[in-house]
């Protein structure tokens, strides 16, 4: 009876360790490798780092306070021409509050004013921290759809060429054909599984590669949806994408930033030869603590307390300020050139990748036509073959033609999908919420 009870339990793991893995979605893989990948996080505790870094700028503008504690104890002999020797000995104990409040500081102001541009700054390079890895896990993700694609293009040739040898062996064996055609259909035939072993490594590394990305064990991708629809690019302009470029790019921010902050660097230079006034206020608590032996002799306490202004006025530095100021204006103009720099090469990135997707475009268009004639030329090899007017290597060469070109569809639409992703990432316009819309091409 024992035995008939497990055989259910038995069933249900035979069936579930025989259920296929639920294939991942672009999206699902990507939130996976936000958590995981080494890459982003360094850029993440960069982001806190420099977050922290800004704030401690504030720290000029604001007050300081501190607090002095000290003791000591003196023993002092007086020996006297005559009569008896005297001792004295006492001891201090002092403590002292003190604080400062910067009331015209140009300097300290100036770099609080940085301390703000950090944050903006630490925000631009996550940002491209997150368009990097959004590339890459889109990037890995065709990839192993593309290896995928190939072995099994692979495969299905393997099958036809299988069957073509089968029958030019068949056509041999009755006479109707020449041992030429088997042994040209056995070259192929082996050089077809060459090619197999070759697809399986690479699909293999692909997939260890897409694993390691996104942290997940035998990620398997979702494969596009039949009829393969690919979206227009919009909009249709490559001016319109380098403008939109000029306000979002993660490298022109930086640059700009660099730029302000330059700027700011120069006035806290020429601060150099500007007054500074400060709030100044202390508190001052003195205990004498007399244990002498002098007749007479008691403990005192002196309380102090002030407050005032502090105020300072630089008069000569040895040149230090005048020769400060000329670097600072140096290195401003240096950042204004790379600012200027990095809107050029944004600009050229954005016009390459555009016109990159319209020619991946016009590939897939190209690459279905030639599928179509290849499929029609292979039928018509085929005919001929049979009626005699077409050789076995004719229908060879058909079948790999196919092959070949519907492999090389299948990774040009990847490309066509990918390269959208990275146009809007050369003019800094990518966000994870772009990958909803190829998301939406995955099959379901």
């Amino acid at each position: 009876m024992k035995t008939f009870r497990l055989l259910p339990l038995v069933a249900v793991i035979g069936a579930t360790l025989a259920f296929p893995l639920r294939a991942q979605s672009l999206v699902d893989l990507y939130e996976s490798a936000r958590g995981f990948d080494a890459s982003y996080q360094s850029a993440k505790s960069q982001y806190d780092a420099t977050l922290a870094r800004a704030a401690q700028a504030k720290a000029l503008v604001l007050p300081t306070a501190n607090l002095a504690l000290g003791a000591s104890r003196s023993t002092e002999q007086y020996i006297p021409g005559t009569g008896p020797q005297a001792d004295f000995s006492y001891g201090t104990e002092n403590a002292t509050v003190s604080a400062s409040q910067p009331l015209y500081r140009p300097a300290n102001w100036a770099g609080y004013r940085q301390g703000l541009k950090q944050v903006d700054l630490a925000q631009a390079q996550l940002d491209a921290a997150d368009q990097d890895l959004i590339i890459r896990v889109s990037q890995g993700y065709f990839d192993v759809l593309a290896a995928q694609d190939s072995l099994t293009f692979v495969q299905a040739q393997k099958a036809a060429v299988a069957e073509q040898l089968a029958s030019a062996k068949r056509n041999f064996e009755v006479g109707t054909s020449t041992i030429t055609d088997t042994r040209e259909a056995q070259a192929r035939f082996d050089l077809v599984i060459a090619q197999e072993i070759a697809a399986e490594n690479d699909l293999r590394v692909k997939k260890i590669a897409l694993d390691q990305l996104v942290g997940k064990s035998e990620a398997q991708p979702q494969a596009l949806a039949q009829p393969v629809a690919l979206p227009d690019l919009l909009p249709n302009d490559a001016n319109i994408w380098v403008q939109q470029s000029e306000g979002d790019h993660p490298s022109i921010k930086q640059a700009q930033i660099a730029l302000e902050v330059a700027q700011l660097e120069t006035s806290k230079a020429e601060a150099g030869h500007k007054p500074t006034l400060d709030l100044v206020a202390s508190y001052n608590a003195i205990n004498n603590l007399d244990g002498s032996s002098t007749p007479g002799s008691s403990d005192s306490r002196v309380n102090v307390g002030t407050i005032g202004l502090s105020f300072n006025l630089p008069l000569f530095a040895g040149f230090y300020t005048q020769n400060r100021i000329k670097e600072t204006l140096a290195l401003e103009d240096k950042a204004r050139n790379d600012l200027e720099g990095a809107k050029r090469a944004v600009a050229q990135g954005t016009r390459t990748a555009f016109f990159g997707v319209l020619s991946g475009q016009s590939q897939v268009k190209a690459l279905e036509a030639a599928e179509a004639s290849s499929q029609s030329a292979l039928d018509a090899n085929k005919l001929g073959y049979q009626v005699g007017v077409r050789i076995n290597i004719d229908v060879l060469n058909s079948q790999s033609q196919l092959f070949d070109t519907k492999a090389k569809l299948a990774k040009a639409r990847y490309d066509v999908l990918v390269g959208g992703l990275k146009l809007r990432q050369a003019n800094g316009t990518l966000r994870a919420e772009d990958l909803q819309s190829v998301n939406a091409l995955l099959a379901r």
